[in-house]
């Protein structure tokens, strides 16, 4: 029987980090080492700045807490300065792509890094499929301004989840066209091998800047607190009156907190560039925690401005930030700033698609997923068939799905990693204190447990919808696990140099 708990060893991961990705053997393709420090910062800007304010500030405002959707950035922006500790002391010591799945082998063993690893899987696919509905929102927003309507019944989704009564209901419409349309479009630009380079993604991430630093300024002048007066918060007070368990209030804020999480899972786009930063024990702190500290401040002053101007109750959109530029009764602006959120929503989605086949990739080198998963196409160089079965599962919920449903499946997904690294952080100082750190995170044992303790205080503030779902998707990784994965584990077998797919790779490399 494979050992479960055993553990990559950090000394054959910063070798690793040396060597390249696919390893030293000649002829081999490799991940360059090209990213700056600005452009791990716009890695991360780029990656959360997206969904978060373009899409999930309204939804969380609408139905959770209200104007006082800033506190709820607020504890989120808390919990991620924990996390983003955490991380950064990982990222800088083990420099290697597969971010919280490899952080788990090298320090709770393989079974932790699988869960954390089907964890991602979850947290990526169902990340992509919420932007996606959301830049379908904005689409369709932009096109009626142009004069182009879609029909209600391609531009929505055909299901809707009630959580009061548990069922599932019929909304008429046929399929979210836009959402299917972009998620096709980006899965084979991804396949055929397209490259984000450093300079394109900068531009992307200072014009996204530049809109929503433009909201602010000018959406400011049009704030009113009367605006907070609502059928369910006939006061107009900042924290409406709690109306049910995480529905306002300050359980509301909570809720709220744990729902708009999903808009930091720019932390994993960071960290998992760490391969391909030329100086990533000195840069990746800065990366994960400077785009941590910029972000949080653009969603609360975001989320401040939109409360203002829009009665929260009436945010519950796909495209809140352009009902808030129409409210302005600036023409002109809210289609800038509907084409700026097409634009910085579409580069999220290439991020997210191209994330989670790289994690496919790292568990098939480990031999967790059959080899297939870390197959390279001889041509694009691209991990081109777990690519193409992304897309295609990923086009099909976000052709389906509502937005609510499936952001808060990201944001549990996307706790749960952060807990798993702020332990494993605790773990490794423990287990191996003599390793060099770059970046050590500042009182460790107090920042950990908070950093894990906080992501599950978030996680129990989900609805149990939620937690089903997760529950469903964790069973099945169970069953895979102790299918496929315990037998064919190379560490598990005593394998010192996991390579599922080399010779894919290899053919890649001699091929170009």
């Amino acid at each position: 029987m494979a050992n479960i708990w055993v553990r990559k060893p950090i000394a054959v991961l910063q070798a690793e980090a040396k060597e390249g990705e696919f390893g030293s053997v000649p002829g081999e393709a490799r991940l360059r080492r090209t990213l700056s420090l600005w452009s791990l910062v716009a890695l991360g800007i780029g990656a959360i700045i997206g969904a978060g304010i373009f899409v999930l500030t309204g939804h969380a405002a609408a139905a959770h807490a209200g104007p006082a959707i800033s506190l709820s950035f607020v504890l989120a922006g808390i919990v991620c300065v924990f996390a983003g500790l955490c991380y950064a002391e990982m990222a800088s010591t083990v420099p290697i792509a597969g971010s919280a799945y490899t952080y788990a082998y090298a320090t709770m063993g393989e079974f932790i890094a699988w869960i954390i690893g089907w964890d991602l899987i979850l947290e990526y696919a169902f990340g992509a499929t919420t932007v996606a509905i959301g830049w379908s929102g904005y689409v369709t927003s932009f096109l009626r301004d142009l004069g182009a309507v879609i029909p209600a019944e391609f531009a929505s989704a055909p299901l809707s989840y009630d959580p009061a009564a548990g069922t599932w209901l019929l909304t008429g419409a046929l399929v979210n066209l836009p959402a299917v349309f972009v998620i096709v479009v980006v899965t084979a630009l991804l396949v055929v091998g397209i490259k984000e380079s450093a300079q394109v993604n900068n531009t992307i991430v200072a014009l996204k800047l530049a809109i929503v630093v433009a909201f602010i300024v000018a959406g400011v002048w049009f704030v009113k607190s009367s605006n907070w007066v609502t059928a369910s918060n006939p006061a107009g007070a900042f924290i409406p009156p709690n109306a049910g368990p995480g529905r306002y209030g300050w359980s509301g804020i909570v809720s709220g907190a744990a729902v708009v999480f999903f808009a930091y899972i720019g932390f994993d786009a960071v960290s998992t560039a760490a391969q391909e930063a030329r100086n990533p024990q000195r840069d990746m702190p800065i990366g994960i925690l400077g785009s941590l500290a910029i972000c949080t401040v653009l969603y609360v002053l975001v989320s401040l401005v939109i409360t203002g101007i829009v009665p929260f109750d009436r945010l519950d959109v796909p495209d809140p930030i352009a009902l808030g530029a129409d409210a302005m009764g600036f023409g002109w602006f809210a289609a800038v700033i509907k084409f700026g959120a097409i634009l910085g929503l579409s580069s999220v989605i290439l991020v997210l698609l191209l994330g989670q086949p790289r994690i496919f990739y790292s568990m098939a080198r480990d031999g967790l997923l059959p080899p297939f998963a870390a197959i390279v196409h001889p041509r694009f160089r691209t991990p081109y068939i777990t690519t193409l079965i992304t897309g295609v599962v990923v086009a099909i919920m976000a052709g389906l799905l509502p937005i609510g449903l499936v952001g808060k499946l990201v944001s549990l997904g996307t706790l749960f990693a952060f807990a798993v690294v702020c332990i494993g952080v605790l773990v490794l100082r423990i287990t191996h204190p003599e390793i060099h750190r770059p970046f050590k995170t500042p009182a460790v044992f107090a920042v950990a447990p908070l950093g894990s303790v906080s992501a599950a205080f978030l996680m129990v503030s989900l609805p149990s919808e939620t937690w089903l779902s997760v529950i469903v998707w964790f069973v099945i990784g169970l069953a895979i696990y102790f299918a496929y994965g315990r037998s064919h584990s190379l560490l598990g077998r005593g394998k010192k140099s996991p390579r599922p797919g080399f010779e894919n790779s290899r053919r890649a490399g001699s091929g170009h």
